[in-house]
């Protein structure tokens, strides 16, 4: 079993917003979530976080105001008692036509360079279907947690691609799953 959790940021680690998360006062971590990483950190598991931000290439936040963001994020998660090995996230916008921005595979294979460790068969928790796309192209376990954006994902799922796919409440209830079979 491959010890790597890759999770999108926002819908899974923190409340998600259609205006964007763009400041620290917006960030509000989903409850559970952080507990969870902890969780994972100690059973032994590498945590990363894969996650585009296009409110930066629309000029929403900085990249300034994305660290302080993910700093939190990190802080909190320390205090807890865990680890995130690694965030990757892509800065840019739709029409950009970059390799990062999920649903291309771009920021899995950044992970895998950061942390020296492939992700082919990693599962990757995500709520929105670019997540379960750019983790089936990359060769990992797609995972959908029904918070942030999750349950409007699942209501239009395209059942011949995604039909058996791991569905939880929210990331709390995955690695509550994960750990007690794994």
């Amino acid at each position: 079993m491959n010890r790597l959790v890759i999770l999108d940021r926002d819908g899974v680690v923190n409340q998600d917003s259609d205006a964007y998360v763009k400041s620290l006062d917006e960030w509000h971590p989903i409850p559970g979530s952080i507990e969870a990483i902890a969780r994972l950190t100690q059973a032994g598991f590498l945590v990363a976080v894969a996650t585009n931000q296009s409110g930066i290439a629309r000029g929403y936040f900085t990249e300034q105001t994305l660290h302080e963001m993910n700093n939190r994020m990190l802080d909190l998660v320390t205090a807890a008692g865990g680890r995130i090995n690694a965030i990757a996230y892509c800065p840019h916008g739709p029409e950009d036509n970059c390799s990062c921005r999920k649903p291309a595979p771009g920021l899995i294979f950044q992970i895998e360079k950061m942390l020296d460790h492939k992700a082919q068969g990693a599962y990757f928790v995500g709520d929105s279907l670019r997540d379960l796309e750019a983790a089936r192209d990359a060769g990992c376990h797609p995972v959908l947690v029904t918070s942030g954006k999750g349950q409007k994902t699942l209501a239009k799922l395209p059942e011949t691609e995604f039909a058996d796919i791991p569905v939880f409440a929210d990331l709390a209830a995955f690695t509550e799953d994960l750990l007690r079979n794994s």
